[in-house]
């Protein structure tokens, strides 16, 4: 048994210490997921502390199935998201012109560090940033995207070819190299 399996068992049974344990070693990786969907440092905070609320009364439910990395990520983004809807994020329609559009974004991200990216998406509308993420950072197809926002597929792909479109122009504007 790894060190990470005892230290979820030991949650798992309601262990105060080791859920502190479990919070100083995972946080920073949950804080990362929850900065990517908030608008400021100070709303990820608030998304990573109920995400760890969360994960403390459902921590019995994960089975050791799968990594544990994997199912942390999951409530995160759910619960960023979850987050975003209470603060009324809009979506706005699929223009029928964008329908066909082609994505043909230069690579001019290659050349930012880390923490420039994070700070150019941290400046986008929350219905960009989310679905950007949702789709480049966290893998998931626009059909996933729509079902989980109540939105279309084609309003989720309109979201990211907007989402490119700001991206790039922040990045154009903002950190000039």
């Amino acid at each position: 048994m790894g060190d990470n399996e005892k230290l979820i068992r030991k949650c798992q049974q309601k262990s105060r210490k080791a859920f502190e344990e479990l919070y100083r070693k995972f946080s920073p990786f949950v804080y990362g997921i929850c900065l990517r969907y908030a608008k400021n440092r100070d709303e990820a905070q608030d998304i990573l502390q109920d995400c760890f609320i969360k994960v403390m009364d459902r921590i019995e439910e994960f089975r050791f199935e799968g990594s544990f990395e994997g199912w942390l990520q999951r409530m995160a983004v759910n619960e960023s998201l979850n987050y975003l809807r209470l603060g009324r994020s809009s979506f706005s329609e699929l223009d029928e012109d964008d329908s066909d559009a082609k994505d043909e974004s230069p690579d001019i991200v290659s050349d930012m560090s880390a923490r420039d990216l994070l700070d150019a998406i941290s400046k986008m509308p929350d219905g960009y940033r989310t679905i950007f993420n949702m789709f480049v950072i966290e893998g998931y197809q626009h059909n996933e995207i729509a079902e989980k926002l109540n939105i279309t597929e084609s309003t989720s792909r309109s979201q990211l070819k907007k989402a490119r479109e700001y991206l790039i122009e922040i990045i154009k504007n903002d950190f000039k190299r």
